[in-house]
Parts: C-alpha cells; structure tokens; sequence
C-alpha cells in the first residue's frame, strides 16, 4: 500500500520518505520505524507540513469541510477518476484543506473522459460551498485555474474537441528569463481563437453542471463527510468508502501519539518496540 502510494517517487524521494519516518518515529521515542510513520511522512511530503498552530473561524473551517467533501463526494461518484486516498482540513503548506488522491497504477497518457472527470472534480469543491454554504470564497481559484488549463489543453493542444477538430491552436514559446510560457505565436486567426474560446466555455460549462447534479442528488453524502471532517479533521479511504456506503465512518485507526514533555525527574515511556538483536 505504500509503494503504491508512492507513484513517480526517485530514488532521492524515497531516501526522504525514510528519513522523515524515522523523524516521526524518533518524536514519538519509538525504537522501530512503523507503517504509521511512513504514513506521516508521506503525507507530509505529498500534502506538505501541518499548521495545526492556524486556528481558523468556525464558519471558514465549516466551509472547508464542505468544499474538501465536495471534491471527495464527486471524485468517488465519476468514473476514471484516481481513488480517494485521504480527506483532511487540517492546514498544510498554502491550502486549508485537501482531497488527496493517489493513482492505482502507473499512468503516462491521459483519455479525454478521465481529463472531463478531473475538471468535473476540481469544480466539486466551489459548488459545495454554494449548495450548502450560500457563499463563494477564494479558496477555489487553483481549482478553476487548473480546470480552465485542462480545458484549455483540450482544446489548443490534445485535438479533443469534436468541433475544433484535431489541430494544434497557438503555438507557445517560452521566455527563458522568466522561466515559463507567456508569449503564443499567433498561426491562426482571430475569429477561429474566438471559437476556440467558446470552446472552453463549454466545456468549463458542461462540467459545472455535471458537478452540481452529481451534488445535488448526493446531498446526505456531502452532509456526512462534512459532518466526520469537523468531528476527525482527517478521514481515510476506508471511513470515505463507509460514508459513501451510507454507513457511520469507522473509529480511526489507533496511532501512537508523541510521547508529552516530561521535566528531568520523570521517567521517560517505554520503547514502543523491542531494538533489533
């Protein structure tokens, strides 16, 4: 399970992987290195670090319950969708909370209905907000600059669109002093980038939409998730499978919590496991 949740790792990743868990492990005073502390640190390298010391109103921690469960919710209802790993709202690196979803296989092209459903995903989380909290915040401008940039891909580059047919639209050219595209040599005319546009916009569209029926119908899925993410912070795959079966999500898997501080007259806690002969 967890080579698999280590897709396109180097070696150098996995030499950082193991060094974090032996991190964790040395915190929680532990003489062996466990799965849980694999866990930790590949989350912490694939999510980034938590900011447990962020302390969030209830109305914006409320509302990244409901955007996360919205991603997760329609990432599990679409097909040739990645598997739902881990949902959590805990703060990491620059994001309130994130869906984590992690291939089941090795993946080195993309068909167009696995490319629709990702877009349909990356909207799950603004439309949840809407439905359930009455309100749009910033917290979704990644997902739609990513949504639009697939689209957009789609469109100019991948020849996936029926009507613009299978042709490459603008060819861009990258500014070596800025480290990225921003100039597009213009090889077609204004009218047809009009169309391409238009385009966009329905694929943009024809998404939104498909993501807002899929949670619109799947009202008390969104409710339970978001109800286990205030309660827990943080739900598996196998508590996101249980919700999505209609079932309570199960207690979460016992962890070894880091041992408290303790002044030089206490004694310290016993090794979790015996040291190797």
């Amino acid at each position: 399970m967890l080579a698999r949740g280590c897709p396109g790792f180097s070696g150098a990743d996995l030499a950082n992987l193991v060094n974090e868990a032996a991190l964790f492990a040395a915190r929680s005073n532990k003489r062996l290195v466990d799965m849980e502390d694999f866990e930790r640190a590949k989350d912490k390298i694939m999510m980034g670090a938590e900011r447990r010391s962020m302390v969030m109103p209830e109305e914006e921690r409320r509302n990244t319950a409901y955007h996360e469960s919205g991603h997760a919710v329609v990432a599990k209802l679409l097909p040739k969708t990645d598997p739902v790993h881990k949902v959590t709202i805990i703060p990491r690196g620059r994001a309130l909370g994130l869906t984590m979803q992690l291939p089941d296989q090795e993946r080195y092209s993309q068909d167009r209905e696995r490319l629709l459903s990702t877009i349909t995903v990356l909207f799950g989380g603004r439309i949840a907000e809407e439905l359930f909290m009455q309100q749009m915040t910033t917290g979704a401008s990644n997902d739609f600059q990513r949504a639009t940039d697939l689209a957009r891909r789609m469109v100019t580059q991948w020849g996936m669109s029926d009507s613009m047919g299978p042709m490459v639209y603008g060819e861009e050219e990258g500014e070596i002093f800025l480290g990225r595209s921003v100039t597009t040599h213009k090889n077609v005319s204004e009218s047809t980038m009009q169309k391409v546009d238009n385009e966009i916009r329905r694929i943009l569209d024809e998404q939104y939409a498909r993501a807002r029926k899929l949670l619109e119908n799947n009202r008390d899925k969104v409710e339970a998730m978001t109800a286990a993410l205030l309660e827990l912070e943080t739900i598996d795959a196998d508590q996101i499978n249980d919700i999505m079966a209609g079932l309570p999500p199960r207690p979460p898997k016992p962890s070894s919590a880091p041992p408290a501080p303790r002044g030089d007259s206490a004694p310290g806690p016993e090794p979790t496991a015996p040291a190797p002969a």
